[in-house]
């Protein structure tokens, strides 16, 4: 599966940006879906996933509440909607597929090119 992130962008602290991964071929409904960031200097670190029907999800601890995981099997799309965006939230954002339900980004088999998103001050 290839995976095509965008949304990314320079926002002001406390805006709001909604990212999208959208996967191409038609096997995105057997895929867990995670999203995962990283930092210049620092490692890739998880941010959310998706089971494989949607009905369950995971996100960092200190995301939860302004950040949101969702897919749309029929647009084979997995989005990521990001409030009150923080300086500490730049980073670029990943998006992944693999065949088990992990924050751990060893178990994801495959990857999207990434997406930059700048918060500023």
């Amino acid at each position: 599966v290839q995976l095509q992130a965008s949304g990314g962008g320079l926002v002001q602290a406390g805006g709001s940006l909604r990212l999208s991964c959208a996967a191409s071929g038609h096997t995105f409904s057997s895929y867990t879906m995670g999203w995962f960031r990283q930092a210049p200097g620092k490692e890739r670190e998880f941010v959310a996933a998706i089971t494989l029907n949607g009905r369950g999800t995971s996100y960092k601890e200190s995301l939860k509440g302004r950040f949101t995981i969702s897919r749309d099997s029929a647009k084979n799309t997995v989005y990521l909607q990001m409030n009150s965006l923080k300086p500490e939230d730049t980073a670029v954002y990943l998006c992944a597929a693999g065949s088990r339900y992990s924050i751990q980004p060893s178990v994801y088999d495959y990857w999207g090119q990434g997406t930059q998103v700048t918060v500023s001050s």
